[in-house]
């Protein structure tokens, strides 16, 4: 491109207008084009170090070329062939374009510099460029040649580990003579259905050239052959470039519309745009590059032609009225990479100059001569340089000798008359923390007109949208998969997820399988009408007990109440009070207290009841059998037999109680499998099996009260509880026996509601059974109440 020479002259020629930068020293410059050709090149490069006038290379046959370093190329193979060559003289060598080796060996080439940062930075920014954009289904254009081959060793490995797949590769032909190019262009033309898939919207090119070319060729080319248009989004690396062959000069342009590509970061150096205004055909006699390019831009001739097609250039044309394709006003990346090349080797020889001034005084003027600079010293000060140049950007190499800059995302914006815009819509700066190195503005991106500026998709198929995971397709990439929804009890709450996942302990998933919601926690409360009713229930029979204990002791001198052992129906009404209080331990959010209480106090006060009945039962028999004539059971009649069936009845239930507290004790427990919506907080009973041993024992203690007072439910009823007793015991022995069931099948807050059900319910047939009816005597029919009466009985 034309406009890397003027950036080149225009360098020089700030430099040598600053005298007091390199004072009585002049650079210059000379330009050899190797038209990107391999023996072309080599040919260029050895006459670079050949005498004046005369190509014998190796030779001082005459006057030598002056050349303390080489700038170039804009492409990796014609930077390797002059590499090859002028590292041998160890000529330090800045490359203003990509540097990507076809076999990866940079250490090969130790005297060249990048004023470009590695290439695989790009590629890796590309890779986050299509995971922002969420194309994984993309095509891949590659030179074929060597080149082409080290680009996709390289990304087909990187977009695989990033979950990227490639469609399609597309090899475009690489340069060589114009009757070879054309050949090998046509026959590829066989490979353009690939780019038909509709799927593929996004295709990731290597920018080194020819690609541009080719591809502009190959889309020029379709639809002669009756192939139809395509509309992609091109994305491409920083060599990528609109610059035009004279033959494209009128080609059309749109089909890369809204294209991205990381270009190399660029300013505007001052004053560029005003030489560019100076430049005429007449400008220099030097500049063997202008008279073509001035020819090929205006399409007219510098001199008399026989061609009578082209018109005669007056010289005076505008530089302004090219379109971008042909030539750029502003300067470009690649431009901006000269112009600061030209200052680095100018600021080495700076570095060398006051180094020098310093150590050394030379006879002649005190300066250095600057013809006897060996390569290998320059490359010594070229390495550290380091600088701000006139736009200000810093300029300053690593340790791998590759520029340490960044690169704009920039987006085309083509126009009908072949002129474009660079619209910059992000930034890449390799130094940035790792996953944040790209920075892009979606809302300044143009597309393609073909996606009526929506955002394209380039994905194998629909994504898979939460409450689904991947499935994979047999014998296709896995960037082609199946939706398979998450199964019961798992959830997905992204799009493509390659599988579901569970929900955290205190969570479940809703209908759609696509969230986490929050379990709520679940118990018996106070505040719930299950929890309200049964407090009051609870507080009803308590002091429904108290005020028949208070009314058993305001008649306690009257026969019905002395008649069955006072002091045991104080104790029983006592223990039947707390077991209608047990109940409030078992309701409210459980707790470390409430748990190991609440089955220890049931189970000892409700052994406690059981053991008095049983007592009161054993004194009407033992009462009766006393009064036969001759009987020896009168001895057993009293309230030592009482009070020892009471005392011993009640203490193994407490050494049952006890041995659990030691062995395995309740503790406060969270169920968060059972209920799907509910985290159920309960009371581990630590030991199920001493759980039962409790109920057990205060089952048999009901059985052997029932058995007793069934047998003795005929007795005279003047001393007989034993019916009433035997009816209280049928009843607590129906309760528990259906509770244990019930209990089993029940969670949660009912499983605890069942349980205070049960113990309300015994505890009421206990109550009722035995003494509603001598309430019943004592308040409403206390004629009934005499010694007389019950006598008489």
């Amino acid at each position: 491109m034309y406009q890397h020479i003027l950036a080149l002259a225009f360098a020089v020629k700030q430099i040598n207008e600053d005298t007091k930068f390199l004072p009585n020293i002049t650079l210059g410059f000379h330009i050899i084009n190797g038209y990107y050709i391999a023996k072309m090149t080599y040919k260029a490069t050895l006459n670079l170090l050949c005498t004046q006038h005369r190509f014998v290379p190796n030779f001082i046959c005459d006057s030598q070329k002056k050349i303390i370093t080489v700038i170039g190329g804009l492409v990796t193979e014609v930077s390797a062939i002059m590499a090859n060559t002028v590292g041998i003289y160890k000529i330090p060598q800045l490359t203003y374009g990509s540097f990507s080796p076809a076999h990866g060996d940079r250490t090969a080439f130790p005297f060249l510099y990048q004023m470009i940062p590695n290439e695989d930075y790009q590629y890796r920014g590309v890779v986050q460029l299509l995971h922002h954009f969420g194309w994984t289904w993309v095509g891949l254009l590659a030179v074929d040649d060597d080149f082409g081959d080290r680009f996709l060793q390289v990304i087909i490995p990187l977009l695989t580990q990033n979950n990227i797949c490639y469609a399609f590769i597309l090899r475009t032909p690489k340069r060589t003579y114009v009757d070879e190019y054309l050949n090998f262009l046509l026959r590829h033309l066989d490979d353009y259905p690939v780019l038909m898939d509709r799927k593929v919207n996004a295709c990731f090119v290597n920018g080194e050239p020819p690609s541009w070319h080719n591809l502009r060729m190959l889309l020029f080319y379709a639809p002669l052959f009756s192939l139809p248009p395509v509309g992609k989004v091109w994305i491409a690396t920083s060599q990528w470039d609109f610059e035009s062959l004279s033959v494209q000069r009128l080609w059309d342009i749109q089909n890369f519309h809204g294209a991205i590509s990381f270009t190399v970061h660029s300013n505007q150096p001052l004053g560029f745009q005003n030489f560019i205004d100076t430049v005429k055909p007449s400008w220099t006699n030097n500049d063997g590059f202008i008279q073509n390019f001035w020819e090929q831009a205006f399409n007219c001739s510098l001199k008399i032609s026989s061609v009578k097609s082209k018109t005669l250039c007056t010289g005076e044309e505008n530089l302004e009225n090219l379109p971008h394709t042909l030539f750029e006003r502003n300067m470009i990346g690649h431009s901006y990479n000269v112009c600061n090349a030209v200052y680095a080797v100018a600021h080495a020889l700076h570095a060398i100059h006051t180094s020098s001034s310093r150590h050394r005084r030379l006879l002649e003027g005190e300066r250095l001569k600057f013809q006897i600079i060996q390569p290998w010293l320059f490359h010594h000060f070229l390495r550290s340089v380091i600088f701000n140049n006139s736009a200000g950007d810093t300029v300053k190499f690593d340790e791998n000798r590759e520029l340490i800059a960044g690169f704009d995302v920039t987006n085309w914006v083509t126009f009908p008359n072949n002129s474009f815009v660079r619209v910059k819509v992000g930034r890449l700066e390799p130094q940035a923390p790792p996953g944040k190195e790209l920075a892009l503005n979606d809302d300044q991106i143009v597309w393609h007109r073909s996606f009526n500026q929506v955002l394209p998709l380039s994905v194998c198929n629909d994504n898979c949208y939460p409450g689904y995971s991947r499935k994979k397709k047999e014998g296709e990439k896995f960037c082609c998969y199946d939706c398979a929804p998450c199964p019961e009890g798992m959830i997905s709450n992204q799009k493509d997820m390659d599988f579901c996942m569970k929900c955290p302990e205190d969570q479940y998933p809703n209908k759609d399988n696509n969230q986490c919601i929050p379990q709520i926690l679940s118990y018996l409360s106070y505040k719930e009408p299950l929890g309200i009713i049964l407090t009051v229930l609870t507080i009803f029979f308590s002091v429904t007990t108290v005020l028949i204990l208070g009314t058993f002791r305001k008649y306690q001198d009257t026969p019905i109440v002395k008649a069955n052992n006072r002091t045991l129906t104080y104790i029983l009404l006592v223990s039947l009070m707390y077991c209608f209080l047990c109940p409030l331990f078992f309701i409210g959010h459980p707790g470390k207290v409430t748990c190991l209480i609440r089955q220890m106090a049931f189970g000892i006060v409700f052994s406690l009841s059981l053991s008095t009945v049983l007592a009161k039962t054993i004194t009407v028999v033992l009462a009766f059998m006393a009064t036969k004539p001759g009987s020896g059971m009168r001895k057993w009649v009293g309230k030592r037999l009482t009070n020892s069936l009471v005392l011993s009845g009640s203490f193994i239930q407490v050494g049952i109680c006890m041995v659990w507290l030691i062995t395995s004790p309740p503790f406060p427990d969270k169920d968060m499998n059972s209920l799907k919506e509910e985290i159920i907080v309960e009371c581990n009973e630590g030991s199920a099996s001493m759980f039962y041993c409790v109920l057990g024992y205060m089952g048999f203690l009901a059985i052997v009260s029932f058995t007793v007072a069934f047998f003795a439910r005929k007795l005279p009823d003047s001393f007989n509880e034993a019916k009433f007793i035997t009816f209280s015991m049928l009843i607590f022995c129906s309760v528990w026996l259906s509770f244990v069931p019930t209990y089993l099948s029940t969670k949660g807050k009912y499983m605890v509601a069942v349980e205070i059900f049960s113990i309300l319910c015994s505890g009421a047939g206990l109550l009722c059974s035995i003494f509603f009816p001598k309430c019943y005597i004592i308040i409403l029919r206390p004629d009934l109440n005499n010694k007389d009466h019950l006598i008489r009985r």
